[in-house]
């Protein structure tokens, strides 16, 4: 455990070192700024207290995110407006109906890929394509569609934008894992008479699942980016997105970076939660750990 945990902490400390200077460098100006105004001079050795609680740095030193972080989840209710818990179970709810629906359309498009020659040819060249278009570029456009067609719900242009990103990594993943079984062990099933649908069941899905569960570690970290990049042209005042949005309007860049961080913690979150299925999958199907 230590031989794992020492190299962990050591890049962490590296990257608290690196923020803490970062914050110094860049906050300072405001203090000479402040200082010149006065007509005083103004030593480094002043300087840097200076920079570690100004209230609206330009990058806030980790001490005060930690502590905005702390106070955004336990400083009120988790059902307040003001709750980062509140907020984050909006975009955690958000995020698992696009990451279902990746997961769906992704499988789905997996499955006839490999089944059918012509759906590769014609459906894969269009989803690698869908991948280079900016999603802050589709994400208006989706929900001008959305408007366009009577959906009023800001969930469904937040699905979809979600959606849009977590497919892509199971569609890759699936048609690899489909195709990973060798064609002996194909021949050998066609020998016993095995239709292709006890081929697909009994050889190609138990094969993928490993390739399926490591495209959905991606996937639902995608689904998060997406449903928080869907939530800033919504106009939402609910979820991360929105608290972030909130943040760089109003000039709260530490509203802003609590929401990141709590976003990331999220993230690591679902991550988690999709090993520990991972694991009682494997488990389920007899597969060593």
């Amino acid at each position: 455990m230590s031989d794992r945990a020492i190299p962990v902490l050591t890049v962490v400390a590296g990257i608290v070192a690196l923020w803490y200077a970062a914050s110094v460098w860049m906050n300072a100006t405001w203090v000479f700024d402040q200082a010149e105004r006065a007509g005083t001079v103004v030593t480094w050795a002043e300087v840097v207290p200076q920079t570690m609680a100004q209230d609206r740095p330009l990058l806030p030193p980790p001490h005060q995110v930690a502590a905005q972080l702390w106070q955004g989840i336990t400083g009120q209710a988790v059902t307040s407006k003001r709750s980062l818990v509140y907020h984050g179970f909006v975009t955690f709810r958000g995020t698992m109906l696009g990451f279902g629906l990746g997961i769906v359309l992704g499988v789905s498009l997996a499955m006839a890929i490999v089944r059918f020659r012509v759906m590769e040819l014609s459906v894969m060249p269009w989803a690698i394509i869908s991948q280079t278009i900016p999603i802050v570029a589709l994400a208006p456009m989706i929900l001008t569609l959305s408007n366009q067609l009577g959906i009023d719900s800001r969930e469904v242009p937040k699905a979809i934008i979600s959606a849009y990103l977590s497919f892509f990594p199971v569609l890759v993943s699936m048609v690899t894992g489909l195709r990973s079984p060798d064609r002996i062990q194909i021949d050998l099933l066609a020998t016993y008479g095995a239709s292709p649908g006890q081929v697909f069941w009994k050889l190609r899905l138990p094969a993928s699942m490993p390739y399926f569960f490591a495209s959905l570690k991606v996937a639902v970290a995608a689904a998060l980016i997406g449903t928080i990049v869907g939530e800033l042209p919504t106009g939402a005042i609910e979820g991360l997105g929105a608290r972030m949005l909130i943040g760089s309007q109003f000039g709260e860049p530490l509203i802003m970076w609590a929401a990141l961080f709590a976003a990331a913690i999220l993230a690591g979150l679902l991550i988690l939660a999709v090993g520990l299925v991972e694991r009682m999958a494997r488990a389920r199907m007899g597969v060593a750990p």
